[in-house]
């Protein structure tokens, strides 16, 4: 691999994450964090999907600006995320990431648990991260990852803490410059449904890649591919949902709550008023960043595993789940899928007036925390049933 993750040669075309070739090894002297939200599960089922998923974004959000926006590797969960990093500036990334924890604890009440792993000890149990780039703009590309090792990883921070980050102290606030949830839910369209899905191999590489391009080629036939965005971008509320949330990751250390919520409400307030007339306010141009923002979105995306966000018809919703349905019962995969009437989107936005803003897709009534629920019981019914071939390595993080 390449010194910079950026070195790497990026692809255009989704159905490229099957390609071994466009993946690259990370160095040895790497290292893989991972992070999820204990009991997800739980807070989900209270309606709190806008705060467990600004959890997951808020590593991402830290890292991003200890690190560099699009620097480095990272892969945005619903109820957690997962990167990889140089050692360069790992001592930075433990505290951003210890900040991290004592944050959502204090202003989520949320229980976020972090751990970071060497790619040397991942490779002597076998595992492997390879990493590609998948280009959704020309100024955005996510990281795809495979090899079973952020899952492996996942495995043993839920099962071990001796790689477990330790919370920073009371009061600790770490950098989440740009960290924001202000889009309105978005709705399926028609009869249809907003998708949340998650797709494990059984052991049988092929098998699997046959079926993932069985998915494909269902949700091709949809012009933008099941795209939940319009290509015009997400609609926008005044005042938004997400707007205490966004003046917790914003709020100044030491500073006023009430003061961070008066700056985000004057903000988005001047948003909307752009937003609904097209005024143009020097280089910000809210049509161009509509359009972005659908182009930027990661709505679907490789992590060992397909994870995505889609919007489908009726039709097409009963095909996919008809599909998994017979490609589980021939043990080629391993699924867990949820359907709601809604997604939503937790932005990172280092500036308006550029094309590198980042939008974090989740479904808005259980997402992808839900899908793995579904996994999860299915993946503990098959261990008890005699015979059953193998689980994958690890679960999504629940």
């Amino acid at each position: 691999m390449p010194n910079s993750y950026l070195a790497i040669p990026t692809f255009t075309e989704f159905s490229q994450i099957l390609d071994p070739g466009c993946y690259h090894p990370l160095p040895d002297d790497w290292y893989v964090g991972i992070a999820d939200v204990v009991s997800s599960t739980e807070a989900v089922a209270q309606g709190r999907y806008k705060a467990v998923n600004m959890a997951g974004a808020a590593v991402i959000a830290a890292i991003s600006n200890t690190l560099g926006h699009s620097s480095y590797p990272f892969m945005f969960g619903g109820d957690g995320a997962s990167f990889a990093c140089a050692p360069d500036h790992i001592d930075k990334i433990r505290l951003a990431l210890a900040a991290t924890r004592r944050w959502a604890h204090e202003n989520l009440k949320l229980e976020l648990r972090v751990a970071l792993f060497s790619m040397a000890e991942i490779r002597a149990v076998g595992r492997d991260v390879q990493v590609a780039r998948y280009a959704v703009s020309s100024a955005v590309s996510y990281a795809m990852f495979r090899g079973e090792g952020i899952h492996w990883a996942e495995t043993q921070m839920k099962t071990h803490n001796d790689h477990h980050v330790a919370s920073a102290p009371p009061g600790t606030q770490p950098d989440l410059n740009g960290l924001s949830c202000r889009w309105s839910p978005i709705t399926a369209s028609g009869n249809g449904s907003i998708l949340s899905l998650i797709v494990f191999p059984l052991g049988n590489r092929p098998a699997f890649d046959a079926v993932v391009k069985d998915v494909l080629y269902l949700l091709d036939e949809d012009p933008r591919h099941a795209h939940p965005v319009g290509e015009n971008g997400p609609l926008f509320r005044f005042p938004p949902a997400g707007l205490n949330l966004e003046a917790m990751a914003n709020r100044p250390r030491n500073g006023s709550l009430f003061n961070a919520r008066a700056k985000v409400f004057l903000t988005a307030a001047l948003a909307f008023i752009l937003d609904k007339t097209g005024w143009k306010l020097g280089a910000f141009d809210p049509a161009h960043y509509r359009k972005l923002t659908a182009l930027n979105t990661d709505y679907r995306k490789f992590g060992d595993a397909l994870f995505m966000t889609v919007n489908c018809n009726s039709q097409q919703a009963d095909q996919l789940e008809q599909m998994l349905s017979q490609a589980e019962k021939a043990n080629h995969i391993q699924y867990g899928l949820h359907r709601q009437k809604t997604a939503i989107m937790t932005c990172i936005v280092p500036s308006v007036v550029n094309d590198t803003h980042f939008h974090f897709l989740d479904g808005g009534e259980g997402g992808y925390t839900a899908a793995a629920a579904a996994y999860k019981a299915k993946r503990d019914a098959r261990q008890q049933t005699p015979d059953a071939p193998p689980p994958p390595a690890a679960t999504p993080a629940l």
